[in-house]
């Protein structure tokens, strides 16, 4: 089978490439170039587009004896990620570029120069099982629990699935580092990568403040009594302790949290914690993995990347689902996706546009107007 092989320059894809030539598949390796301007370097672990993990993508590929080529993807990248995220931020809303890059970019716009190049498939360093039967391709979550990366992958369709290979998800990233040391890879010891790739500082308000603009806003609580001022709404987030500087300390001397955001008024709502509970959740746009499931069903969801899904009962209406949750969960905010599972399957994903705290209405902060939304 003739597959290409996503390299980052971290030592997971280049372990999966590895995997694959030994399973005597005619693998390429290509490195995407997702900025016109990328760092030189990598600050600490952050990032994972600058030159040097171009070179050592490079590296990897000569010591597996691969083809290696980097396409630059970046005028797809800014239009397809880093303006949306920007647009996200100023509605006020708090979106994950990552889905959105593996969505837009590593499994629509690779795949699809793939296939048009005569490439059977394209296999990524991601930890996610996947199982072909029939004319099905189903994902679960990977052996490894620390690892696993199903919840960023869940956007993926059938179509897509069906022309993806994940060589890590039976793994464990221990295990990974070892083998990556025996075969000679240089990365074998280079860090994750984490935080958003096209903010290597991991200064997102900053980079913010740069795109959007300062201006002075106020902070309320729940009573609408103003208790400070701000920067810009768009430094903050639903469920964000850190970082308010309030003026006006809480009656009861408990800590504050970003209840709601308002972008028209620049303004935002603080409260004491438990205001934060969610019960229900309405989400938009959803992408369904696995065949689509019925119009009503049980099973768990997951909010973030790293979260613990909870039990939750899934009602399918026109255009999105209503999640009815089994256990609260707190600060969730829309933007954020809803990842759904039976056990660990992964049965699809959707864009949270509205929450229901301690049994009061959904409230659709900063709700997407699209066509069919839940509203």
């Amino acid at each position: 089978m003739r597959v290409l092989a996503a390299m980052s320059g971290g030592v997971d894809s280049a372990v999966a490439a590895a995997r694959l030539v030994a399973a005597g598949h005619d693998v390429t390796g290509v490195h995407l170039a997702l900025s016109r301007t990328p760092l030189a370097y990598r600050e600490g672990s952050r990032g994972c587009c600058s030159l040097e993990d171009s070179f050592d993508a490079r590296r990897a590929a000569d010591r597996l004896g691969i083809p290696f080529y980097v396409w630059d993807f970046s005028q797809r990248f800014a239009e397809e990620v880093i303006h949306p995220f920007i647009d996200e931020y100023r509605a006020g809303r708090t979106p994950n570029p990552c889905l959105r890059c593996n969505e837009r970019i590593k499994f629509a716009a690779v795949l699809e120069r793939g296939m048009d190049l005569g490439f059977d498939a394209v296999a990524t360093g991601h930890y996610a099982r996947l199982d072909a039967t029939g004319d099905l391709t189903r994902m679960y979550r990977a052996i490894d629990p620390g690892k696993d990366q199903s919840y960023v992958l869940a956007v993926l369709n059938q179509d897509q699935l069906s022309h993806c290979l994940f060589p890590l998800g039976d793994s464990l990233k221990t295990d990974v580092r070892a083998e990556a040391a025996r075969l000679g890879l240089s990365v074998a010891d280079k860090p994750d990568s984490y935080d958003i790739c096209f903010i290597p500082d991991g200064d997102t308000p900053g980079w913010l403040t740069d795109q959007l603009g300062e201006q002075t806003g106020e902070f309320r609580d729940e009573t609408g009594t103003v208790v400070g001022h701000h920067d810009g709404y768009h430094h903050f987030t639903i469920g964000q302790r850190r970082g308010l500087h309030l003026g006006t300390p809480a009656a009861d001397g408990r800590p504050r949290y970003v209840l709601d955001i308002e972008p028209v008024s620049n303004t935002v709502t603080v409260g004491p914690g438990e205001d934060l509970e969610v019960h229900h959740l309405e989400a938009i746009r959803p992408v369904w993995c696995s065949a689509a499931p019925g119009a009503s069903w049980r099973g768990q969801v997951q909010v973030r990347a790293h979260g613990t899904p909870v039990g939750c009962r899934v009602q399918i209406a026109p255009g999105g689902v209503r999640i009815d949750l089994e256990t609260s969960l707190r600060g969730v905010a829309p933007g954020q996706a809803a990842v759904l599972y039976d056990g660990d399957l992964v049965i699809g994903s959707a864009t949270i546009c509205g929450t229901d705290r301690a049994g009061t209405d959904i409230a659709h902060a900063g709700q997407p107007g699209v066509d069919g939304a839940l509203r």
